[in-house]
């Protein structure tokens, strides 16, 4: 089928379609319907079925005879360490930490928080928790103490699995000391914190013993101990895991995505999207802490039987802006998953690809991007670079798997340079105006998606069913709000044109706003902020922060900026990259009170603006035009 037809069946006869793709499979119990519209609009799919995620990661194609199949690879330039694990391999060391987590009081429904950097014992984490059936929840390395603590809060876990640190190319980020902080911050559910120790970083489990209460576990010697644990099946409905992205509000929702949908959507997904199939080579150059990392780092390629790449670098600096090429060459990679921003930074390094010619990517069929807008011209220049397609494709934490795309497994479709192309079949996406009426083609508007959404997306947010509703499903009843604008244009491609709430996208990470004002606000000189995503050439976008100083304050302007940046850095992390603070003397508002940010973003990046009629002072838009003009 092609892909018209292919999206005319999933719209017309869902039941049938998805119980098709859920023979992709193993079940012990096959579902008889596909979707459960019983308590709309929280749907849920396949709902009497039953499985196990990790059972249909690993052991049925160890059962199948395809033990000696590389599972993952693991590839880090910053230790200078490559292994490769075989199916068998990996699904021996997953049993095990199973039966340690097990031994720690994890059983099914519990959540674990992992905390760890992109080495081989995060995935064996992953997994190991989807085969107790117990509820994982990554947080990237990246976060400072207080939104770590913030998501055992959340969650509630009884156990953490970190490793003593996380390397960078110039330093050596400890993590256990943060760990610490956290659990000091927060309520205190966490009972036992196991440490894989690294031999570059600082600090282990044992140093830390009766540490903030809680128990520390060595991870190899738990290990050791612990008997293998047998895959627990549980319902298609029950919680898989638990991937908190920023509010609006700055507290983290923590997206829920159930074990049967997203099985079913992981291996659909792999087989016609990114034409992935058993044996193939996929390297998803992102990080397990992020859910293009979840989706295409671990569960899609394992499901598809297939050989994926956990890379622990950086796409330059590691040791050059040839890294990914060269990682691409030594393991034959046929498709390349990353974000824009990684194309960038390599761009901005060796802007004529000098150093892929160093390297023999034949092997390559496909690069898809994903992670934020794809301007034009890095369109451009990776799909002359390779001459392959390039595929530009638009999804969401929330959503788990693509949207839009061009699904290469079904049929090659014509690429367009700045639209991810067209609607995946099982999504049906619209573009209305604030009342919710459909909108023209070429007539931009808010981007939604008619309900219900496929299987794979986010079931709900974690005790949270009114706020996942209120977020999402309130505003065009019918419709899931993806909170970002676009337009179709008249051959159907969707091209996306930004967010419409105060989430920014920094080099793939969203990230709030209204968390870095809470941060500006606490400073003793600040009377009122705004911070704004700004378009960056390299990141997408880039935080910049605007204060009004409080009557009499004079502080150095350099001086306050660098104490801001520090505070933004503590309490919310690097991740942030929140670097630039400007002083201002007003900031416009509306005569509610409401700062008008989407207008300052569209001046500072030399965008045409309107200024609304509810504005109380438009000075202060002069006042921020003459800001640009100081620099």
């Amino acid at each position: 089928m092609d892909y018209r037809s292919t999206t005319e069946r999933s719209i017309r006869d869902p039941e049938g379609f998805w119980l098709e793709a859920a023979e992709a499979i193993d079940w012990d119990v096959a579902p008889t319907a596909a979707v459960d519209a019983s308590n709309a609009p929280l749907y849920r799919w396949f709902a009497d079925g039953m499985l196990n995620t990790c059972y249909n990661a690993l052991d049925r194609h160890v059962i199948a005879g395809r033990g000696d199949t590389t599972a993952l690879i693991y590839d880090s330039p910053v230790v200078g360490a490559k292994k490769s694990y075989t199916y068998s391999a990996l699904l021996e060391k997953v049993a095990q930490f199973a039966g340690v987590l097990a031994d720690a009081g994890v059983s099914v429904g519990d959540r674990v928080v992992i905390y760890m950097p992109m080495m081989p014992q995060a995935v064996v984490a992953m997994l190991a928790c989807a085969r107790l059936g117990a509820v994982h929840s990554v947080v990237f390395g990246g976060f400072a103490a207080k939104e770590l603590a913030a998501r055992l809060d959340d969650a509630e876990p009884s156990v953490i699995v970190t490793a003593s640190g996380g390397i960078e190319p110039s330093r050596v980020v400890e993590y256990l000391p943060t760990i610490v902080t956290a659990l000091e911050l927060s309520r205190g559910t966490v009972r036992t914190v196991i440490v894989k120790d690294r031999p570059e970083v600082p600090g282990s489990a044992r140093e830390l013993e009766g540490a903030a209460g809680v128990d520390w576990w060595d991870w190899d010697e738990a290990a050791g101990a612990a008997t293998p644990h047998d895959p627990v099946p549980v319902r298609a409905t029950d919680p898989l895991y638990i991937l908190y992205t920023s509010g609006t509000t700055g507290a983290p929702k923590g997206v829920v995505r159930d074990n049967g949908g997203h099985a079913v959507a992981m291996a659909w997904s792999m087989r016609n999207i990114y034409d992935v199939h058993p044996g193939d080579v996929m390297w998803t150059a992102s990080d397990v802490g992020w859910v293009v990392g979840h989706s295409y780092i671990v569960y899609g390629p394992l499901i598809a039987g297939a050989t994926t790449v956990l890379y622990e670098g950086k796409p330059v600096g590691t040791p050059d802006a040839g890294a990914f090429w060269r990682v691409v060459s030594d393991y034959r990679v046929k498709v390349l998953f990353t974000a824009p921003t990684a194309l960038r930074a390599i761009r901005k390094v060796d802007p004529h690809a000098a150093l892929a010619d160093q390297y023999d990517l034949g092997s390559l069929d496909a690069l898809f991007l994903a992670g934020e807008r794809l301007d034009p011209e890095t369109w451009t220049w990776a799909t002359a670079l390779l001459d392959k397609p390039v595929v530009d494709h638009w999804w969401q934490t929330e959503t788990g798997w693509a949207i839009c795309a061009s699904p290469r497994g079904i049929e090659e479709l014509p690429l367009r340079a700045g639209s991810p192309s067209f609607p995946v079949p099982g999504f049906q996406v619209e573009i209305v105006d604030e009342h919710g009426h459909q909108q023209h083609p070429l007539t931009e508007g808010n981007i939604v998606i008619r309900l219900p959404l496929p299987p794979g997306t986010l079931s709900t947010l974690w005790r949270g069913d009114d706020r996942y509703v209120h977020s999402y499903l309130s505003a065009f009843p019918g419709f899931y709000l993806t909170g970002d604008s676009g337009y179709f244009d008249r051959e159907g491609y969707l091209y996306v044109m930004g967010r419409t709430d105060d989430i920014i996208n920094v080099a793939g990470h969203r990230l709030s706003t209204g968390s870095m004002e809470q941060v500006l606000a606490q400073h003793p000189a600040v009377a009122e902020c705004a911070v704004i995503g700004v378009a960056d050439q390299l990141k997408g976008q880039k935080p910049v922060g605007y204060v009004v100083l409080k009557s009499g304050s004079t502080p150095v302007e350099s001086e306050l900026a660098a104490e801001l940046v520090a505070m933004v850095r503590d309490q919310i992390g690097a991740v942030a990259a929140f670097r630039d603070v400007v002083v201002v003397s007003a900031l416009p508002k509306t005569r509610s009170g409401k700062i008008l940010r989407k207008t300052m973003r569209q001046i500072v990046d030399g965008e045409d603006y309107v200024i609304p009629p509810t504005i109380e002072d438009t000075q202060a838009i002069q006042v921020i035009v003459d800001s640009m003009a100081r620099g």
